[in-house]
Parts: structure tokens; sequence; C-alpha cells
């Protein structure tokens, strides 16, 4: 209990220190991801299934408090969606020039009339008092603001994929 306790201090931790940190830094995408599940850890063991499909572990010049928000908000979005029982994939490789975060889930998926407003601001489809609708609006901005992509793939009854692709690209070469 003490370890667990730890590592959510650590992890806590480290995300308020990147949120005082506004300049692009390099940082390690596995770490990143790793951090925010370390943070949802307890929610997990409610029938959650995690699946990690970590190819490579790209260090990329970033804002890592804002990809923390990419994957706590996509995470998040993953475990309502799947009523807190399903799987949870986490893929990271490395593909043409991109660094690609894939956060996939075994909900109901998204129904093809609403997919493209799921990035609109304050688009939900939850009840008033669970969301606000600004969730996937920022995340689209964020992985803008670094330059990278956006998608999503969802099959009715499947579940859904959200894949971020950012450039490989570091401040300090060694």
């Amino acid at each position: 209990a003490s370890d667990r306790a730890s590592k959510v201090v650590s992890a806590l931790r480290a995300y308020s220190i990147y949120q005082a940190n506004r300049q692009l830094v390099d940082s390690d995408l596995r770490e990143n991801l790793e951090m925010i599940m370390t943070l949802y850890h307890n929610q997990f063991k409610q029938g959650i299934e995690i699946i990690r499909n970590y190819q490579a572990a790209p260090i990329i010049a970033c804002y890592p408090d804002e990809l923390g928000q990419v994957w706590s908000n996509l995470i998040y979005n993953a475990m309502q969606a799947m009523n807190g029982k399903g799987t949870l994939t986490l893929s990271l490789k490395q593909q043409e020039g991109y660094a690609v975060v894939s956060i996939s889930d075994t909900g109901p998926g998204i129904p093809p009339e609403i997919r493209r407003q799921i990035f609109e601001p304050f688009f939900t489809t939850k009840p008033m008092s669970e969301g606000t609708g600004l969730g996937l609006h920022i995340v689209r901005q964020i992985v803008e603001h670094h330059h990278g992509k956006l998608s999503v793939e969802s099959e009715v009854g499947l579940g859904c994929t959200f894949t971020v692709k950012l450039p490989l690209r570091r401040l300090n070469v060694e």
C-alpha cells in the first residue's frame, strides 16, 4: 500500500510540476502515459482490463502537461463509455516520422451521425451534470498545438479508438 501511495504521490507531483512548466521539453511519451494511468489506477480495479502495447518509447519535444491532459481526457472518456467494464488498450509506436499513441475501448462506439460533432465545443452525449462537452475539443486543440494529427475510428457496438500522431522531434539530441 505504501509503494502504491508513493507512486500516486510521485505522479501527482510530476503532474503539478508539468503544469508550471510552459516550455517545450524533451519528454518520454511512455512515462507521460503511465503517469496518467497511475492517477486512474483505482478506477481500473472495478472491471477494466488494461492492455499496453508499447512498441517504442519515443522522446519528443512537447508540452508534457498538455499531453497529460490529452491522455487524461481520452482515458476518462473511454472508462465512462465502458461503464467501468471492458478493455482499455494503450498503444505506442513510431511510424513515418511520428510518435503514434492509440487509446482504444470496448464501449458502445460512436454513431456515425455524430462523429463529426464530437470535437465541437460544448457537444456532449452525457447528461448535463456529467460533462461540459469540452474534453475532446481541448484534446484537438492540444494536438494541433503540437503540430500533430488526431483521428477517431469507431464501430457501433465494438468500441472506439482515438489516435494521436505527434511529430518526432527533439530539443536536445545527444
